[in-house]
């Protein structure tokens, strides 16, 4: 028989600083209020700022973490999140919400969320942040209530009770992670359901409808990351899928991935080689929506293309600006030429350009395979109103 012996090691992790909690509310101000499991402190933020780190980059990101409205997951779908965000220079504050299991039901939830995202931004100057970037985060239930926060950010769920209140509760952008979605009982998960709306609500399909997510969208939904498995049963597919399609009909930009294996609620799943690539996808959405830097203007490109001195007939030219935490845009080049508008071009400044394509439809030989190259002085200084670009390559 043979023995597998595992051998323990430590894997360096980025550590985020001592961790902090604040209540929600000034005491004795705090809304529908009812006693309050000690345990997981809600109402409250537990805070995870980067200030002060080389990373740093001044966006802010409130985490919801799920349990069926019943519980709070706090270490995969809270802890381990907002330890995450810090690797990319982003400042995290995790929300201990008010719960349907400790008697706390719609519109509480929505309350709590709402005065979360309120008091980071109220708080942008404390902690280095910028409010324009300030971003919505939640797990299953959790997805539910980050997906109220992206359309329902401007429904009264409480009263003003402090400055903080003068502020919008509007997220920049919203990441929702095998969220719960819909009410719909064909298709919704129930314990959520009736956590949220309490056991003598459960059954009001008009407030059921009212906290759909997908019949919420409109067009000033922020852009929207979702994350999903097929093989979910505990809240399938349908609901990130509905949700996906209300963003797509109402105009707001939006990313869906569902991965075909993988149970609910698993978190980052690094450990996973498939499954844990879901949070690489997010870091590109995020850098690509101007997340990690603050935006910046676009100029308009064009040119031609040419390998080993033929016309490319298929590439794609990509820029990568000296910020690494600025987008990366991308260009397809067609018979020896590309071109972009300014709103789908480049940020303006200087970038390394990299060229991937192949040369083989113009000439039929097998050996013109499809190429990637980077010229290390291939720098281009990225400005408004500029010439053509020639680009020249050889792959030799």
């Amino acid at each position: 028989m043979k023995t597998l012996t595992a051998l323990l090691f430590t894997i360096p992790i980025l550590m985020a600083h001592a961790q902090e909690a604040t209540p929600l509310w000034p005491e004795g101000k705090t809304p529908y209020t009812k006693p309050i499991d000690a345990e997981t402190g809600s109402p409250s933020l537990h805070l995870y700022p980067t200030k002060g780190g080389e990373s740093h980059n001044g966006a802010a990101v409130v985490i919801c973490p799920g349990g069926g409205y019943g519980g709070l997951a706090v270490d995969h779908e809270g802890h381990q999140p907002a330890q995450w965000f810090n690797e990319q220079g982003v400042s995290a504050f995790v929300l201990h919400y008010r719960l349907g299991s400790q008697g706390h039901h719609y519109p509480t939830e929505l309350a709590d969320v709402q005065r979360a995202v309120r008091w980071v931004r109220a708080h942008a100057d404390e902690y280095g942040l910028d409010p324009k970037r300030i971003a919505v985060m939640g797990f299953s239930a959790g997805g539910h209530l980050a997906s109220m926060s992206a359309t329902l950010y401007d429904r009264e769920a409480y009263e003003a009770t402090d400055a903080v209140d003068e502020v919008s509760a509007r997220p920049d952008l919203a990441i929702l992670c095998y969220p719960v979605i819909t009410m719909d009982p064909e298709f919704t998960h129930g314990g959520s359901r009736k956590n949220l709306l309490g056991p003598d609500k459960a059954d009001d399909d008009e407030l059921a409808a009212s906290v759909s997510s997908e019949k919420n969208v409109t067009a000033d939904t922020p852009p929207t990351f979702l994350f999903q498995t097929d093989a979910d049963t505990a809240v399938p597919a349908e609901n990130a899928t509905s949700f996906f399609l209300a963003l797509r009909k109402a105009g707001v930009p939006a990313e869906y991935h569902c991965y075909q294996n993988g149970p609910h609620g698993v978190g980052l799943y690094r450990g996973d080689p498939v499954l844990g690539t879901w949070s690489g996808l997010l870091s590109n959405w995020l850098r690509a929506n101007s997340f990690f830097a603050s935006p910046q203007p676009q100029a308009a490109v064009s040119g031609t293309v040419t390998l080993d001195g033929k016309p490319v007939s298929w590439g794609v030219i990509s820029f990568y600006p000296e910020d690494e935490n600025l987008p990366i845009v991308s260009v397809r080049a067609r018979n020896g030429k590309f071109s972009s508008k300014a709103e789908d071009g480049p940020v303006i400044g200087k970038s390394t350009v990299q060229f991937e394509g192949s040369i083989w439809e113009a000439t039929r030989d097998p050996s013109d395979s499809v190429v990637k190259l980077t010229m290390p002085d291939n720098v281009v200084d990225v400005k408004a109103g500029m010439e053509p670009l020639t680009l020249d390559y050889s792959s030799r």
